[in-house]
């Protein structure tokens, strides 16, 4: 049985891309989608509302909605 996702791979790929491109630093925001994955990870550990998008995808779609729409910003 195949998965449907509700982003499609390309989708992901360039929103990665997108904050590649505004960091400062490659390595400080590949670190920082990878906290972000882990610190929800454990904290959906018991709802997981979608077992289809990973932890790290997850991440890279938040970060870059509040990339691109600063107002949504709650650290």
């Amino acid at each position: 049985m195949q998965r449907k996702s509700s982003f499609d791979s390309w989708e992901i790929m360039h929103r990665a891309d997108e904050l590649m491109n505004a960091a400062s630093n490659r390595y400080r925001i590949t670190v920082q989608v990878a906290n972000r994955a882990k610190r929800r990870r454990y904290e959906d550990m018991d709802g997981y509302e979608d077992p289809v998008m990973k932890p790290p995808v997850r991440a890279i779609i938040e970060m870059s909605d509040e990339l691109t729409q600063p107002e949504i910003i709650g650290d």
